[in-house]
């Protein structure tokens, strides 16, 4: 196999992405993705982030993208979860992404970041993410209550919270 093969697998893993550490990991250097780039066999996405052009987008591509752009650690937060998972409406206009490492390096605009508080993280659809209970009380006072209200009752009958979450939830966004 050769090491495009390689990166290939990898990405296809990860919507499409590949960044250069994993890249380096399975023998590739920086100056291959970048002559795969120059070919068009890859598309440079931010600093040391890669998409395979050979890829069928998805509705979550923003999201692994932001997290990947932000670095190891980061992880979607407050509305952006929301967004992701189709609850209270929300369409925000940035893609919040909370990460406990300081980031120096140029984001693009549809990219927000905040530190990391102390936040249950999961994975949602292969995207670190805040918990959907957190995000929904984080939206507190952002988003209309009727929205949250609803977004929680549509988490709870998705699986996305527990019963015990939703209880506590109908009490705090009411």
């Amino acid at each position: 196999m050769t090491h495009f093969d390689d990166i290939y697998e990898i990405a296809a893993d990860n919507y499409g992405l590949v960044t250069t550490a994993q890249a380096e990991e399975v023998g590739a250097t920086r100056s291959e993705l970048a002559r795969w780039a120059r070919l068009g066999k890859l598309d440079r996405r931010g600093r040391g982030l890669y998409r395979i052009l050979q890829w069928v987008p998805t509705e979550y591509d923003r999201y692994a993208e932001a997290v990947a752009l932000v670095g190891e650690e980061a992880f979607l937060v407050g509305d952006a979860v929301l967004s992701m998972h189709g609850l209270a409406l929300v369409n925000p206009a940035k893609i919040t992404v909370a990460t406990p490492n300081r980031t120096r390096k140029a984001l693009p605009e549809w990219v927000s970041v905040v530190p990391a508080k102390d936040a249950e993280q999961t994975i949602y659809e292969g995207i670190p993410s805040q918990s959907v209970y957190d995000a929904l009380v984080a939206c507190k006072g952002r988003v209309m209550p009727e929205r949250l209200l609803d977004a929680a009752r549509d988490a709870k009958e998705r699986g996305l919270v527990r019963d015990d979450e939703y209880s506590r939830l109908r009490k705090e966004l009411a």
